[in-house]
């Protein structure tokens, strides 16, 4: 049985919900990812921050990256899965939230990878992608 921990992209990286979108950009460009998980005080996930949000949420609206924060776009309620649950639990949390970045967090309550579509691509049939890209892109 295939696990999330089995086709995630280990070593994710937190951005604490008080770090300036300035240096998120910078972390997004030095990691190459275009998604950061948020994590509060606790280190606890408390949202995904897009390279798409910090766009549409701060440089459009003629905001300053250096003044906003992670946190300041943090939005509802983050959807993670645990590094034990079996692939299918992640396509369904995916497409039943229509998301393209799950955030992987082990027994302990630690982020420990990310799935997006590209690790679908490359660990699942083709059959299972087609569903999936039916589900999360269906209007």
């Amino acid at each position: 049985m295939t696990k999330a921990a089995d086709i995630m992209h280990p070593g994710a990286q937190w951005i604490p919900a008080t770090e300036n979108l300035e240096r998120a950009a910078q972390l997004m460009r030095d990691l190459d990812v275009g998604a950061l998980p948020i994590s509060d005080s606790q280190e606890r996930l408390c949202g995904i921050l897009t390279d798409r949000d910090v766009v549409v949420g701060c440089v459009s609206q003629g905001r300053d990256p250096a003044r906003m924060t992670a946190g300041d776009l943090a939005k509802g309620t983050p959807r993670w899965i645990s590094s034990d649950a079996d692939v299918s639990e992640v396509l369904r949390e995916m497409e039943d939230h229509r998301i393209r970045r799950l955030p992987v967090i082990d027994k302990n309550k630690r982020l420990v990878g990310m799935i997006s579509e590209a690790d679908l691509a490359r660990h699942l049939s083709e059959q299972q992608i087609s569903e999936f890209v039916e589900k999360v892109y269906a209007t």
